[in-house]
């Protein structure tokens, strides 16, 4: 039966190899991959290697993907294969649909046209027409080698060429049309691709499914892909992956770059593992097949501004669906270079450079949400940070969305600005150089509040009421992170979250030992002689209470942050009418308004 490709892509996504081979190989970690001993011959040191979707043995050269390796293993048809991996999986076979026959019928058709039209390309390339190409190659640094590993082309510079070539072994102009190498035109079928340097592009299995072109002369588009069909969609297909995931399986790191170009120079340079989008933005689909084949992609888009704007981009799409086994790593090209050009100028050593300083997502994507931002003032910091909180948020995965906060918080306070020192008052003099002594003009009776004080007092106070109720912690480790808190208190609070993390129970004696034999002895001595609002105290207090109380001394250190809280909070109990949205919307709701008033420390219901 021929099942349609669908489903057995499905089939193959629901199947963990790992787990299949599990139950016939003893298999042990080795990196991101796991290995044993082959079954397919003997041999006493591993070399069978079982990575996401397939699997390799390096000593007889086994290779396949699930339902291969049941084929192998227990000498079964494929139909056999697929019918029990199915059911394994909870997947219903399709019945025997006529249209899905023909359907698979005819994507095999235009798989064999477009082979047939990369051969013709191919052949036309070598003929006196294509000198223009090879010229441009061999500018690029491509010898005939390179043009013949990656099978490249010439699309022949008249209309109707490749009908005229491929007439002769029965291709009709309507097939030409289905594959989307020619076009319907005012008088009838015309090539899609005409004086055009041609580079096929393949699926994860190796197989053309579309072609593009690049102009070598004025005119645009410089680049041209092909259309949709039946075989091949732009949105889902990366140029290059056939030939990376061969060279994954050997070590190399999985690169996404710009261009047909830039996958190519690298290929040759040796880092076999670059992919490219086809002329768009990474998608969604593009991003689930780059994690299927490598748990941490390293994006290495072009250096200029667009390139950058292009790299912002793919980390917000990719933010939703990050996990803590699935994230991107950024490595940032020189200005205006691209791996292409960064490759003829420095070579490979200096491309393994700039892969060398790759840097974590957090950090790349603080980096390019701060460039540019004005950060002088106060309302440019608070745009900022607005973005950097709005982006964590995408993520849906709860515990990784705050470690990212977290993270970009971390490096947003400790970027800050130095403040600019104040000038000194008309009429009076600074002692510690030695002046005169202060004048004090006459009428004022009291000393003014710092700030700064008044600010660590508050801070004080949030970690005291964690420290007696330390349940709480959970709940407000996010809006922990989000205070500029004084240094002194900074390694507190980490010291504080990390213990929330990890403890078993969360028990406010256990955590006051682990704070003073982790070295916080005399701050905590400090923090537990601060008198605590009233309610904090009371053993018939309600938790709601406790929480409008710690709300309340925040949002008098963030405004902004609470009144963002609220309206989330909201938004969440709207959505679920669930009773602890709500309970925390009162509490969040009581403090906003307490710290709208400004009601000082001291007023904290009780």
């Amino acid at each position: 039966m021929n099942w349609p490709a669908p489903f057995l892509d499905e089939l193959r996504t629901r199947t963990p190899i790992a787990a299949l081979i599990g139950k016939r190989v003893r298999l042990t970690r080795s990196g991101r991959e796991q290995k044993g001993c082959c079954p397919f011959h003997n041999e006493k040191t591993p070399s069978f290697y079982v990575y996401d979707d397939h699997f390799h043995c390096f000593g007889c050269g086994a290779h396949g993907d699930a339902i291969s390796f049941v084929m192998q293993s227990e000498g079964a048809s494929f139909t056999e294969a697929v019918e029990r991996l199915a059911g394994e999986a909870g997947m219903q076979l399709p019945k025997s649909d006529p249209q899905a026959a023909e359907q698979a019928s005819r994507e095999a058709g235009v798989m064999a046209v477009l082979a047939m039209a990369g051969a013709e390309y191919q052949r036309r390339l070598m003929l006196p027409e294509g000198a223009a190409a090879r010229a441009y190659l061999a500018q690029r640094g491509l010898d005939r080698a390179a043009i013949e590993r990656f099978a490249l082309g010439w699309s022949g510079e008249g209309r109707g060429a490749l009908l005229a070539a491929l007439g002769r072994e029965g291709v009709s102009a309507e097939r030409l049309v289905e594959a989307g190498l020619m076009k319907q035109g005012e008088r009838g079928p015309v090539d899609y691709f005409y004086s055009r340097l041609m580079f096929p592009i393949r699926d994860r299995r190796g197989r053309i499914v579309s072609f593009g072109g690049r102009l070598l002369g004025a005119g645009e588009p410089k680049y041209l892909n092909g259309p949709e069909t039946a075989v091949f969609s732009k949105s889902r297909t990366l140029y290059g992956l056939d030939r990376a995931r061969a060279a994954l399986r050997q070590g190399a790191r999985l690169l996404v770059v710009e261009g047909y170009m830039d996958v190519i120079a690298l290929h040759e340079a040796g880092f076999g593992g670059a992919v490219a989008p086809l002329g768009t933005a990474l998608t969604e689909a593009h991003l689930a097949e780059l994690w299927r084949v490598s748990p941490m992609p390293v994006l290495c888009l072009d250096g200029d501004k667009a390139g950058r704007r292009a790299m912002l981009r793919a980390i917000e799409r990719a933010l939703p669906s990050l996990a803590a086994d699935r994230s991107l790593m950024v490595a940032r090209l020189p200005d205006d270079e691209d791996p292409d050009s960064l490759v003829r100028k420095a070579g490979a050593a200096g491309f393994a450079a700039v892969l060398a300083g790759a840097r974590p997502l957090d950090e790349a994507l603080f980096g390019l949400l701060a460039e540019g931002a004005d950060q002088a003032g106060p309302e440019g910091r608070a745009a900022l940070r607005r973005r950097l909180e709005a982006a964590a948020g995408q993520i849906t995965d709860r515990a990784l969305a705050s470690e990212m906060r977290r993270s970009l918080l971390d490096r947003f306070f400790a970027a800050r600005p130095a403040r600019p020192a104040r000038p000194e008052r008309a009429g009076f003099t600074d002692q510690r150089r030695g002046a005169a002594p202060v004048r004090r003009p006459l009428g004022l009776v009291r000393p003014v509040i710092a700030p700064e004080r008044t600010q660590e007092r508050r801070a004080r106070l949030l970690l005291g009421i964690l420290l007696k109720h330390p349940a709480l912690i959970p709940n407000f480790d996010e809006a922990l992170v989000a205070l500029d808190l004084p240094a002194s208190l900074t390694a507190l609070r980490a010291a504080l979250i990390e213990w929330a993390n990890c403890a078993e129970a969360l028990d406010s004696a256990a955590l006051v030992d682990h704070l003073r034999t982790s070295g916080f002895g005399d701050l905590m001595s400090s923090i537990e002689a601060e008198t605590l609002p009233s309610i904090v105290s009371r053993p018939d207090a309600l938790r709601p209470d406790i929480e409008a109380c710690w709300y309340g001394i925040f949002g008098l250190m963030n405004l902004d942050w609470l009144r963002d809280q609220c309206a989330e909070q909201h938004r969440r109990w709207r959505e679920t009418n669930d009773p602890g949205h709500w309970d925390r919307l009162v509490s969040l709701t009581q403090a906003l308004k307490r710290a709208e008033r400004g009601e000082s420390d001291e007023d904290a219901p009780d």
